[in-house]
């Protein structure tokens, strides 16, 4: 038990000394003058089943302040709910609605439609992706442009921040962004280097770095289609991610199976649909989050005192993200409970893929979609 406790305090101490756990990677940490000259952009939203909330996500893009030239179109994904016809209603100069063609061999919903919104938006220098559901305050295309022109990056991503105030959100959603972080540390994606990571919600890209790597094309199969667009630019040069308060996520989540749904939809896809890089996750999650208070309760002597400190830094690593949440330090305690949740539904997804319904998202199984495009 001794050795056992041992080898979990030094997993702890190696991800303490990581830094993934941190939350100073936000973008009102960065120090960016305005440029000198505002390039233009446009935002293309996807937009599938959003009826419920187009409008005010719309309206958050119609209302930004940004001086330089600024469109929007919205491509509508062959929605069976109204929200061609709401989108329609608050088309305008700077807002073209397009009716999205039928889904095409080898592509994933979101980036068919993002490729025919990409192509409609002409030769603008940067291109905001951004989903239906998020809803941005008037200066944040003025944040992300500032950050990206500043740095000379290629592309920049604001991790939005996820609807959280239901009891079962409060439980859940913030660890959904700790987890994010483990896989794809934010201080690692910002530096020189292989690691990319972006959060699909909020994502300005250069469209030369974009149309230089293949375009939307490269990724078309793509089931995590964010972090492989980071990979694909980061290639072109540096990229940057970090949390934000500006983009909201104003989609609720009406109970645990959606936020299961949520977490299943990529967790296999993450794996690379390998039985052996999940049989690892499990072994490796069990060290990591339950070797430490299984020991900590049922061990004696050194081996408790090993565990206890242990949890106690596994505790502490997840007190940024509750804290940018404003969720209690006490939900800290909760987290190998809360990892148990996770690993469950990391199960449910290989289990989705193997019945033939992975990646299912809006009603299509997208997992297959990836397979049969070789990605």
């Amino acid at each position: 038990m001794t050795v056992l406790a041992g080898i979990a305090l030094l997993v702890w101490l190696g991800l303490i000394a990581s830094g993934f756990w941190l939350t100073s990677e936000r973008d009102d940490s960065m120090d960016c003058p305005d440029p000198r000259q505002w390039p233009d952009v446009v935002a293309v939203v996807p937009a599938r089943n959003e009826a419920d909330v187009v409008a005010r996500s719309l309206g958050s893009l119609g209302a930004q302040d940004y001086p330089g030239s600024f469109r929007i179109v919205l491509v509508d994904d062959n929605s069976t709910d109204a929200t061609g016809e709401t989108a329609l209603g608050i088309a305008s100069e700077r807002v073209t609605v397009l009716s999205g063609a039928p889904l095409a061999p080898g592509w994933t919903g979101k980036l068919w439609a993002l490729s025919q919104g990409i192509e409609a938006a002409g030769s603008p220098r940067w291109l905001w992706l951004t989903d239906a559901d998020i809803e941005h305050v008037p200066d944040a295309l003025r944040r992300l442009v500032a950050i990206a022109e500043g740095g000379e990056r290629k592309l920049v991503s604001f991790m939005a921040r996820l609807h959280c105030q239901s009891w079962i959100e409060r439980a859940l959603v913030p660890a959904f962004i700790y987890f994010f972080k483990l896989v794809y540390p934010f201080n690692w994606v910002n530096r020189p280097g292989p690691f990319a990571g972006a959060a699909g919600g909020c994502v300005l890209v250069r469209r030369d770095a974009l149309k230089a790597a293949g375009g939307i094309a490269a990724i078309r199969g793509a089931l995590i289609d964010d972090c492989t667009l980071a990979a694909l630019i980061k290639r072109q040069g540096p990229i940057w991610l970090g949390l934000t308060n500006r983009s909201r996520s104003i989609r609720p989540y009406k109970g645990v199976g959606e936020i299961a749904a949520m977490i299943a939809r990529s967790a296999y896809a993450q794996l690379r649909f390998s039985k052996l890089l999940l049989a690892g996750t499990l072994l490796g999650l069990g060290l990591v989050f339950f070797a430490a208070p299984v020991l900590a309760l049922l061990a004696h002597g050194t081996a408790r005192w090993i565990a206890l400190a242990a949890f106690a830094l596994m505790v502490l690593s997840y007190q940024p993200v509750l804290r940018f949440y404003g969720r209690s330090p006490l939900w800290g305690l909760a987290l190998p409970l809360v990892a148990a949740f996770y690993l469950w539904c990391t199960l449910l997804s290989a289990w989705q893929h193997h019945r033939g319904r992975g990646g299912m998202w809006k009603g299509r199984a997208q997992a297959q979609i990836h397979l049969e495009a070789g990605q």
